[in-house]
């Protein structure tokens, strides 16, 4: 059986028009049966979770080591974050992969400045949400980045059907 799990997160700037989107998105996942998963932060994360009927929200102070060493893996200057940061990031392995880091989402919608979908694309500007990118990316997770023009209309035609 599938997981009905959605991560969706994004940038604290999503611009309004894409956080009324997300919010439609969720509301459309909710007649679906589908669980998000986010991680609390404003902006995309708020957008999703305010519409989410079924959530599952993990902050900082919930990661674990375990959850922080997945998110090093991925982050370009591991060694140069404060452990705040660490743990933010940490949270990005429990929104894409489960609280016991084995039970990936279906999918990931987001909204980044740069666009990016993988890892490979990621730049300074990906923001964290990066890391949950990059953790979907490497386990062959769908990424649908609501500032790439196709999957915003892809996206506004899944909410109109």
């Amino acid at each position: 059986m599938e997981n009905k799990i959605v991560c969706g997160v994004g940038s604290r700037n999503t611009p309004p028009d894409v956080l009324e989107l997300m919010m439609k998105i969720m509301r459309k996942l909710n007649s679906l049966g589908y669980t998000l998963r986010s991680g609390g932060a404003k902006g995309a994360d708020t957008a999703f979770e305010c519409c989410a009927e079924k959530k599952e929200i993990f902050y900082a102070n919930d990661v674990t080591e375990e959850a922080m060493d997945i998110a090093k893996q991925f982050h370009p200057a591991w060694g140069y974050c404060q452990n705040w940061a660490k743990r933010l990031h940490g949270r990005n392995a429990f929104q894409v992969l489960g609280r016991d880091l084995k039970t990936p989402a279906s999918f990931v919608i987001c909204w980044t400045p740069c666009a990016s979908i993988t890892h490979a694309e990621r730049t300074r500007r990906t923001g964290g949400t990066g890391t949950a990118i990059s953790i979907a990316n490497h386990n062959g997770i769908p990424v649908y980045n609501l500032a790439r023009d196709d999957h915003r209309v892809r996206l506004e035609k899944f909410v109109a059907a």
